[in-house]
C-alpha cells in the first residue's frame, strides 16, 4: 500500500504529461473498488488546489481500477453518523471537493470505465466532459433512493442541469441505471471511446473544447417557476403510487428539493446537504442501509467454493420446478428437465423461452440459452449431473420412492437436494445410502424475481455439502440462507400465521381488500389475501397442515372448502379474488368495519415466528434471520426485518401487544418462550 509522509493510504496518483495535461487518478489503496471515503475527498482537494493557483492545460480524473470509476460515497462512513450536523459537514465536504473540480479554470475530462455510480457520477458529472469506455459496458446511475436518501455531492443540481429535469427525476426517483446509449441520449456522456483510444480521446476533448452538455428547450421551460408546481404534483403522483411519504421518504425531498430550488447552484447545494443530513438520520435510511449490508453478508456466506457444479438435472417441471430449471440455464448451467411425459415438461419449456427473451441482450445470448436446457421425460440426465433438485409435489412417500431410483443412477459424489416447502429433511432423507449429503434448495415463487434460497441442513449435513449449496445458490445469482431443518423452515414459518390470520379477520366480518390493504399500509409488497392466491390455495393448505402438525394449530377450514372446490387462486383463475392475466381483481375499499388492532394482529404473528426461529437455532444469526425474511417474504425493508421491528418498537412492548392480542384473541399470539431469553439478544446487550 502506497502512504503518504505523513503514513495516510495515498488514494490519488497524479502525472502531467508533456502537454501540461494533469492525469489524476484513483486507486483506492484499501479496497477493490473505488468509493469516495472522507479521507480519498480530502486527499483529491489537496490535489486540486496547486491546479487552481497554477491552472494546467486540462485535467483528466480516471480510475485505476479494472472493475469501474467510482462505486458511490463510502456507505460504511453512513454508519458513524450519530446526528444531522455530522452528515451534514460529511456531505458539504463532498460538495466542496467537487465545486473545486468544477471551477477549475481548464477543461476537465471524467474517463468513465465502467461503473459510476452515486457519488462516482455525481464526481464525473462535476467535470466537463465525460468520457466512457465502450468495452467496459458503463453502468450511470444516482440509486441513492434504495438507501433511503437522495444524492448528496451535488447530483440534485447537476443532473438537472446536464440531463434535464425529466431524465434526472427518473435516475434519482427511481435509482435504476442506465447503459452507455442512454447515457448518451440524455447528455450524461459526451463521447465514447476504446480501450486502447481513451488517452488520446481525452486529449482531444480538452483541445477542442466542445460545449458541454446541458438540458434542452423543453427541461428548461420545465424548470421555470410556473411550470414546477404542475410537474411537481405529476412527480408526487407516480411516486405514491409505488412509495408512501412516511414508509420512503426521499423521493418525496428529491422532488421538494427541485420544486423549490430549481437546481440552483445559489441555494440548491446547500439545501441538498440540510436534506440527505436529515434522511441520513432517519429510520428508513439507517434501515436500508442496514439491510445493504445484511444482503452482503448473505451473498458473502460459505467460504469454500465448495465441488463444481455445472449440470443440473431438475426432476418436476411444474411452476416451480420449470422455473427453477429456466433459471439455472439462463445462468450458465447445462439442466435437464424430468417429468412424467412430454405434455407436461412442455409448458415448461415455454414460460423458458419467455424468460429467456426477456432476460437475454441478443440472439446469440438467447439461443445458447436454449440450448442449455433439454426437456429430459427419460431422465438420461441424470447420470451426467453434478446435482439433482427434486421439485415433485409435497407427498413424502412419492418423494423418498423418487430417490431411491435417482440413487441407483446418481454418479458418484453428485448431489441430491430438494425443493420441499414444509417436510423435514430427517423425514425425507432416512432411506438414503449417504443421507448426510441431502440437503434443501427452497426457491420462492417467482423465481425469477425472488432473490432468496434457504439451504436446508440437519445436524450432521457434510459441511463440503453446504459448502457447494452455497456456490451454487450464489452462481445463479441468489442469496443463500442456511436454516435448520425444521417445520416450514424460515420464510413458510412466518408467512402461514400472517396469511393465517387475514383468515380470522375475515371470519370477524373484515372485508378481504381491507385486510390487504392493511399489511400493505404497513409496508409489505402485498396483503396476505393476495398471497395465499399467489402461492395457490393448495399449497397454503399443505403447508398449514404440516405446521398445524407441528405446532399444534387448527388448519383454516376455508383453504380445504376452496381447494375442494378447485379454486386453488392465480394459477386457476379464481380464489379469493378473480385473476385476469396474472392479476388481481379486486373490489374497492368496503370501508365497513376494520378492528383498530389489525396491523399487529397480522404482522406480531410473524415477530413472534421469527423469535421462535432464533430461539430454536432454525437460524443461529439474527441478522441474516431477518435478512432472509426480508429478501424470502418482502417484510418491509425500511423496517429492517422483524427483529430489528421489535428492537426500534420496543421488545417489551412488542411482548405486551402480543400478550394484549392473546387475551383477546386466543393463544395464537401467546408470546414465544424466547423472548424472555433473546432480550439481551436482540438488544446486543451481553
Amino acid at each position: 500500500m502506497n502512504t503518504s509522509d505523513n503514513g495516510r493510504a495515498t488514494h490519488w496518483q497524479s502525472k502531467t504529461d508533456d502537454n501540461g495535461i494533469v492525469w489524476l487518478c484513483l486507486d483506492k489503496a484499501d479496497g477493490s473498488a473505488n468509493v469516495l471515503s472522507g479521507e480519498v475527498l480530502q486527499q483529491l482537494a489537496e490535489q486540486l488546489e496547486p491546479l487552481h493557483a497554477k491552472p494546467p492545460t486540462g485535467v483528466v480524473l480516471h480510475s485505476g481500477k479494472d472493475n469501474g470509476f467510482i462505486m458511490g460515497a463510502d456507505i460504511n462512513e453512513f454508519t458513524t453518523i450519530e446526528n444531522p450536523e455530522q452528515g451534514y459537514a460529511l456531505i458539504r465536504l463532498g460538495q466542496q471537493v467537487l465545486d473545486k473540480i468544477e471551477a477549475l479554470p481548464c477543461p476537465t475530462v471524467a474517463a468513465i470505465n465502467g461503473f459510476a455510480l452515486g457519488g462516482g457520477l455525481e464526481l464525473a458529472m462535476a467535470c466537463d466532459y465525460r468520457l466512457a469506455l465502450e468495452h467496459a459496458k458503463p453502468i450511470l446511475g444516482l440509486p441513492e433512493v434504495q438507501l433511503g436518501i437522495h444524492p448528496g455531492f451535488g447530483g440534485t443540481v447537476r443532473a438537472v442541469k446536464i440531463a434535464g429535469v425529466r431524465a434526472a427525476m427518473q435516475l434519482m426517483l427511481t435509482g435504476k441505471p442506465v447503459t452507455i446509449k442512454k447515457g448518451r441520449a440524455i447528455g450524461l456522456i459526451d463521447a465514447t471511446t476504446t480501450a486502447e483510444q481513451w488517452q488520446q480521446a481525452a486529449r482531444q476533448l480538452i483541445d477542442e473544447r466542445p460545449s458541454p452538455s446541458r438540458a434542452g428547450w423543453l427541461d428548461r421551460i420545465l424548470n421555470l417557476a410556473p411550470a414546477r408546481p404542475i410537474l411537481a404534483r405529476v412527480l408526487q403522483k407516480q411516486v405514491a403510487a409505488k412509495a408512501r411519504a412516511d414508509h420512503y421518504p426521499a423521493p418525496y425531498a428529491i422532488i421538494s428539493l427541485w420544486q423549490k430550488h430549481a437546481a440552483s447552484e445559489r441555494t440548491g447545494y446547500e439545501a441538498e446537504a440540510r436534506s440527505i443530513a436529515n434522511l441520513m438520520c432517519g429510520p428508513t435510511s439507517r434501515n436500508l442501509v442496514r439491510v445493504f449490508f445484511l444482503q452482503n453478508r448473505l451473498k458473502g456466506q460459505g467460504g469454500k467454493s465448495g465441488q463444481p457444479i455445472n449440470k443440473v438435472h431438475v426432476v418436476g417441471a411444474g411452476v416451480m420446478g420449470g422455473d427453477i430449471a429456466a433459471w439455472c440455464a439462463l445462468r450458465g448451467l447445462e439442466v435437464t428437465l424430468q417429468d412424467r411425459a412430454e405434455k407436461y415438461v412442455q409448458p415448461a419449456m415455454e414460460r423458458a423461452h419467455k424468460l429467456f427473451a426477456k432476460k437475454t441482450r441478443n440472439d446469440k445470448q438467447r439461443t445458447e440459452a436454449v440450448q442449455r436446457l433439454r426437456a429430459d421425460v427419460a431422465g438420461s440426465g441424470v447420470p451426467e449431473a453434478d446435482l439433482i433438485i427434486e421439485a415433485i409435489y409435497e407427498n413424502l412417500e412419492a418423494k423418498k420412492e423418487l430417490y431411491a431410483s435417482l440413487e441407483a443412477r446418481m454418479k458418484s459424489g453428485a448431489l441430491l437436494a430438494t425443493n420441499t416447502s414444509s417436510i423435514r429433511l430427517e423425514e425425507l432423507r432416512v432411506d438414503l445410502r449417504e443421507p448426510t449429503r441431502f440437503i434443501g434448495l427452497h426457491f420462492f415463487n417467482p423465481v425469477a424475481q425472488l432473490p432468496l434460497v434457504e439451504i436446508v441442513h440437519c445436524a450432521d449435513t457434510d459441511s463440503d455439502v453446504m459448502d457447494a449449496g452455497f456456490a451454487f445458490v450464489k452462481r445463479i445469482g441468489k442469496s443463500p440462507l442456511a436454516c435448520r431443518s425444521a417445520p416450514g423452515f424460515v420464510v413458510n414459518r412466518l408467512l402461514t400465521p400472517y396469511m393465517g390470520e387475514a383468515l380470522h379477520l375475515a371470519n370477524d366480518g373484515v372485508s378481504l381488500v381491507d385486510i390487504d390493504k392493511a399489511a400493505e399500509d404497513f409496508g409489505m409488497p402485498m396483503g396476505p389475501v393476495e398471497l395465499v392466491d399467489s402461492v395457490g390455495i393448495d399449497v397454503a393448505l399443505h403447508v398449514s397442515k404440516v405446521l398445524g402438525a407441528a405446532f399444534d394449530r387448527p388448519v383454516p377450514e376455508r383453504l380445504a372448502e376452496m381447494v375442494e372446490s378447485g379454486n386453488l387462486g392465480r394459477k386457476t383463475g379464481q380464489g379469493f379474488y378473480t385473476w385476469v392475466d396474472g392479476k388481481a381483481r379486486k373490489p374497492d375499499s368496503s370501508g365497513s368495519y376494520l378492528p383498530a388492532d389489525i396491523q399487529d394482529r397480522l404482522m406480531l404473528p410473524m415477530v413472534n415466528e421469527a423469535v421462535a426461529c432464533l430461539s430454536e437455532d432454525v437460524v443461529s444469526d439474527a441478522d441474516l434471520l431477518d435478512a432472509g425474511v426480508i429478501f424470502g417474504t418482502g417484510f418491509a425493508p425500511f423496517r429492517g426485518g422483524p427483529l430489528q421491528y421489535a428492537r426500534d418498537r420496543g421488545i417489551d412492548e412488542v411482548v405486551a401487544a402480543l400478550e394484549s392480542l392473546a387475551a383477546r384473541h386466543g393463544d395464537r399470539f401467546r408470546p414465544h418462550p424466547g423472548w424472555q431469553d433473546l432480550r439481551s439478544k436482540l438488544n446486543n446487550v451481553d
